[in-house]
């Protein structure tokens, strides 16, 4: 099953370093955000992988080109008039990655739409590429699974700063809105599962996935929310950046569930 990531944003509410690179290449660690997502479906066995790009899109196919180098142990050898380099200890992850370019201003829904060729008729998975979590990844898909809908959006309880999901019995996601004093506060976090008949909710590049796809889903009944009860944080800001950073310095990286 491959894993869709969206990747393509501005990221404008974190300037400091969007400015230079696309935000799920800023880098925790030393190695960018959207490394650290993938390493989490790698660990259990999703390795194929589906990065809707755009905003400066370059630096990601840049970046997986030479993945080897920044991975590996390099001798450059010119001694013989030649160039040659020679590889040691060489290391690279076992993922298929392809990598497309769905346009600079394109909605989320529209980036989506853009990468169906390479998906075929299969479900497959959906994330944001500027969040890191301890998700479990196949007790989400044997969610999915379980009650046959279109569609399974995992949720969290994150504090009253984002938009609220209702939800009724069985899990069933019954409407979006915005957060109130009486509200609880359970955010769409990403980590979805889909089925391919989503692509039918998307009309083109001007759909934000979250709103008209997502809003019909809900009315139609076909949207089921999973609850996480681990860790997530997504990184809008410097400020966000520094907490994920912080928490990949000390050790204390929950969502670092690989060796």
């Amino acid at each position: 099953m491959k894993t869709v990531i969206l990747a393509g944003g501005f990221g404008t509410r974190i300037s400091e370093e969007s400015i230079l690179k696309p935000k799920p290449m800023i880098e925790i660690g030393g190695m960018p955000i959207l490394w650290h997502i993938m390493k989490l479906y790698s660990h259990y066995g999703f390795r194929e992988f589906v990065i809707c790009a755009g905003y400066k899109q370059h630096m990601i196919k840049e970046w997986f080109s030479d993945y080897f180098l920044h991975t590996s142990d390099i001798t450059f050898d010119y001694t013989s008039g030649n160039s040659e380099m020679i590889v040691h200890n060489k290391h690279v992850e076992p993922w298929k990655v392809t990598i497309v370019d769905t346009g600079l201003r394109t909605e989320t829904g529209g980036r989506i739409k853009c990468i169906r060729e390479y998906l075929g008729d299969e479900e497959f998975m959906l994330t944001y590429g500027d969040a890191v979590a301890d998700v479990n990844i196949q007790a989400l898909l044997d969610f999915h699974h379980s009650h046959g809908k279109i569609g399974t959006m995992s949720m969290y309880n994150f504090g009253q700063n984002k938009g609220v999901v209702e939800v009724g019995a069985g899990g069933v996601i019954e409407a979006f809105r915005e957060k109130s004093d009486m509200d609880g506060d359970l955010i769409n976090i990403g980590f979805m599962v889909l089925k391919p008949q989503i692509f039918d909710f998307i009309e083109g590049p001007d759909t934000s996935f979250e709103k008209e796809p997502m809003e019909k889903l809900v009315r139609l009944k076909e949207l089921v929310g999973y609850i996480h009860n681990g860790y997530w944080q997504c990184m809008d800001t410097l400020r966000e950046k520094q907490q994920i950073e912080k928490l990949w310095d000390s050790g204390a990286a929950a969502w670092k569930l690989w060796e």
